[in-house]
This record gives structure tokens, sequence and C-alpha cells, in this order.
């Protein structure tokens, strides 16, 4: 102890060469006597683990737990045969028919008993009394390990009314590190561990289930089931062998905390906005995974003294936060804001990403207080884009935080973008009122650029530069009272304008130098008088 991360189990074990064996175990069906039933099991075990996996795998598949018994324990027998012969019992039964079959297989075996965390533990409760779970240790290899068939074999439901058999491979000769997480046994040699967990240990330690383990995870920060809030915070972290998904629920909600994804876990930062005991719950799926079903792989509480209500987060905000490995895999390349929040002090900022081929992007903002039109919502973000690089200038329309959301999709697709990631952007300058951009038509070409003016909103009676990096056109005007043209030079239209006298100006290029006809590409608003 502590887990050195290598194998989740106490000897090397290859599950395929077991495929086999575990196949016919299943099929055995003797219930008149133990020793026909070990008989018949070990016509294919050779050594003494195949003996055990066998024995192992018919317990788990054929024993239910007795959830009857175990509420009325004076009409319940534990004995191996009654065991057998009514295919139900409790943890007790489960590891004395486990005992017996075992020794009649020629096996040493123990059964073991002492506290667990199951079904019914509470984060924190201390262990007093009687013990209350049973297992067992079997010697192979000049060895002890410890296995939990009853555990192995399924679950109860939240009500305790129900049994469901549902194999779980990870409670078959468990790493001792890994086994003391949930078993703690009266007598402490039986641990197997070096040095050994006192009780006090056991009741302060993290309860990782199997799922944390058999999802790949390695270890969770901080390492108590209690987390006390720092000026209104509290961090998790998860580290884990491969790309994995997570989630989280604080009170049954994601709305109060950022998660991040790193590629070998996640890292979390919970803002409570109640102060209290709040349970916080981790959930965690394989990237690979095709089905939505996110696994709980953590519980933790959180005490919250005070509250940092500058972190309240805005109800668009979408977890996890800020790119990762996950955004790169959709082709959003080297970005220029590796961190989950961008803080700007005069409401500007600038997002690039390197593109993978063929995507095109849609970005918006999103705020609480904000009564921006969907339409004023994108018009805030101008897109930029260089070769392969994208720039998304933001400008904001007010101090306050906001989520850009960004979505995508295949530039060959027809269908709908998708969303993919988003960030937080936070101004505290008060100050702060950036108009819009100005409005693009269908015309303007994704890799035309505009350098001067920016804003959507033009000074009356004034005179205007307008610089716009454009091609493939024959002729540029700038239409307000009069029209002015824009004259090319080195790959820039460039000219002034004069505003007075109209309330909009637009930019129309000619594409083809012998057609009468304009396109419309920009449209600009005048400040009124």
């Amino acid at each position: 102890y502590p887990w050195d991360k290598s194998s989740l189990k106490s000897m090397p074990v290859d599950l395929q060469q077991f495929e086999k064996l575990d196949a016919y175990a299943l099929k055995v069906n003797v219930k008149n006597s133990i020793e026909e039933l070990v008989k018949a099991l070990l016509k294919q075990a050779r050594t003494d683990l195949e003996k055990v996996r066998a024995i192992w795998m018919w317990i788990c598949h054929h024993i239910e737990y007795d959830v009857v018994g175990y509420h009325n324990k004076s009409q319940l027998s534990s004995k191996p045969i009654d065991v057998l012969q009514t295919g139900k019992s409790i943890c007790e039964g489960y590891a004395g028919l486990f005992e017996q079959m075992c020794s009649i297989a020629g096996i040493q075996c123990m059964k073991l008993s002492g506290y667990s965390k199951g079904y019914g533990y509470k984060m924190g409760q201390t262990f007093t009394g009687d013990s209350d779970h049973a297992w067992n240790a079997v010697y192979l290899d000049g060895r002890w390990h410890l296995l939990d068939s009853t555990w192995g074999s399924g679950g109860v439901d939240d009500s305790f009314t129900k049994f469901t058999f549902r194999y779980n491979e990870f409670y078959f000769l468990t790493h001792p590190a890994l086994f003391i997480n949930n078993h703690f046994p009266d007598n402490s040699n039986w641990q197997l561990l070096k040095p050994t967990l006192t009780l006090k240990d056991f009741e302060n330690n993290m309860l990782h289930n199997s799922n944390f383990y058999m999802l790949g995870l390695l270890t969770a920060h901080p390492e108590t089931a209690v987390i006390h809030t720092v000026n209104g915070k509290a961090s998790v972290s998860v580290d884990c062998r491969s790309a994995t998904l997570f989630t989280f629920k604080l009170k049954g909600t994601d709305e109060h905390g950022l998660m991040t994804l790193k590629k070998h876990g996640m890292k979390l930062d919970i803002y409570p906005q109640k102060t209290g005991s709040h349970k916080l719950q981790i959930f965690a799926k394989p990237s690979k995974a095709s089905e939505e079903v996110y696994n709980c792989v953590l519980e933790y509480v959180v005490e919250c003294k005070s509250v940092d209500k500058a972190m309240r987060f805005p109800k668009d905000l979408h977890q996890p936060v800020g790119p990762s490995w996950f955004t790169e895999r959709q082709g959003f390349l080297r970005p220029s804001h590796p961190n989950p929040i961008i803080h700007t002090n005069d409401g500007r900022c600038s997002v690039t990403f390197t593109l993978g081929k063929d995507i095109s992007v849609l970005a918006s903002l999103h705020s609480d207080n904000s009564s921006l039109t969907e339409d004023m919502r994108r018009r805030h973000i101008m897109q930029i884009h260089r070769g392969n690089q994208i720039e998304l200038k933001i400008h904001l329309p007010h101090a306050g935080n906001f989520v850009l959301k960004i979505y995508a999709k295949k530039k060959s697709d027809s269908g709908n973008y998708d969303y993919i990631f988003n960030y937080l952007i936070t101004c505290l300058n008060t100050e702060v009122k950036w108009p819009a951009f100005p409005q693009s038509y269908s015309k303007w070409a994704e890799d035309y650029e505009i350098l001067e003016p920016l804003s959507g909103l033009l000074p009356a009676n004034r005179n205007v530069q307008f610089k716009l990096k454009m091609h493939g056109i024959a002729k540029v005007l700038v239409q307000a009272e009069n029209t002015y043209p824009l004259t090319q030079s080195r790959g820039y239209w460039e000219g002034t304008c004069n505003t007075s006298g109209c309330r909009e100006v637009f930019v129309m290029v000619h594409e083809n130098a012998n057609h009468s006809f304009y396109s419309h590409v920009l449209k600009y608003e005048v400040e009124t008088q």
C-alpha cells in the first residue's frame, strides 16, 4: 500500500485464456450435492487457478442475493448445502459455499469477515459493533489472494428489495491495495498489506467503487471523502490511463463548477452558491463508448462555509469548459487559449486555432443579463480565416460573464452545425460597451478580412477610412448618401466615405467588370445625431 497502479489483480491473469473454462462452468447444472458439483466443474480445470476460477464463475452466476432473508435472518440458513439447493443466500452463505467447494477441490481457502462499504454505506460514517460482510482468501502460487463472490455476482437496488445478476470481474483476485478500499477485515493480517491500514484510515479514505478502476481511472484528489471549500472554492482532479469523458453533479446540477478535460484525466473547480453540505458526484465513460451512459465513479461531500458570488456562471455554460483532446479530435488544433477562462480588461479578445480539413465554424456569445438577439450574439464575434488558421475576434457589448460557444460541421455536409465546446469570457470593466461588427452577407467570402472600420456603428458626419482585404473582384463601392469607390493596392481595397445624411452604409462589389450588377457584402449603421 499504496497501490502501484500496475494491475487490478494480485496475480497475472489472462481473461482470454479463461473464456472456454468460464463458458463451461456457467453451463454446469448440479444441485443435489456439493461434491458432485465440484467434480463436474473440475473436469475442465487443470491448475489451481483454473479450479478457483471455475468455482468462482459458477457461484457468481448461480447464487442470488437473498434480499428477503437479509431482512428476516431467523428464516435463513447459510449452510453450504442449503445455499446450493435454494440458489440464494447472503454474503455469509456465498463465502461459506466458496470455502467448502475449494476444500473439496483441494485448495486452501479461508472465510473472512469484517466491515464493508457496500449497500447503505454513508460517506464519512464510522464502523462499530459486529462485522457486516464476509468474503474469501485463497492460496495460489505460494501466496494468499482475496475475492468477494457476493459482490462479483451482482447488486441490489436502492430499496434493497430486488437483486440483479450483474457479473463484476473486479472482485476476483483483487489487488489488496484496492480491496482495502471497501473491505476492512476483523483481523488486519488479512488486509495482506504492508503497512496495514487502521480502521480510522479506512473510514476516512475515499470510496472508489469498482467502476472507478474498471474504467482505467488511477487516482483521485483529494483522497478524503469530505472537502472543505476555501474562499468558496473546492477542487477535485482525476488521473486516468486513457482518454475518458467526465461529467459531474453538485446537488444534482452541473451549473456551479468549471470542469476541464486533460489528456490523462480531468480537473474540476466547484463554487457552490449556497453554504452547507453538498453532495458531489463524478461520472465517467470511455471516450470510445458508443452509448451515452456515464457511470458514477466518485462521491464527495463538499462543506461550504462561504459563497464566492463572483463565480456565478452563466446558465449557458456547458461542461466541460475550454479546449482539450476532445476538441482536437473535432479538428480544433493549437488553441491560442488552452485555459477555460479568458479574462479581458478592455472587453476585447481574440481566439485562434489551426483548423482540420473541411471544417466550417459558427460561434455565438451568451450571457445571463443580456438583451441581445440571436443575430446580435453572433455579430459580436468576427471570423477571420488565413489559410488553415481561424481567428475569432470578440468585442463584448458590456461587462460581465459571457459564454463563447463554438459549433462546427464539415463543409461538405449540408446538415446542421454540431456543438463542440465553449469558453468562459469574463470582463469586470463596467466602462466596456463595444458595438457589434458590421453585418456581412452571403457574398462576403470566408477569407475576406476587414481591417477598418471594425465597428458596425459609424460616427455621423465624418470621413471614415475603409481598408478591406478581398480578392477575385473587379470593383468595390461604398454607398452612403453618395457612392465612393475604393482603390486596390497590394491586395487591399482602400478609400474614404462620408457618413453625412445617411443612416446606413453598404459595401458593394462588382464581381466582373463586364457586369453592371453589384452584390452587397457588408452593412454598417450610422449613429443618429
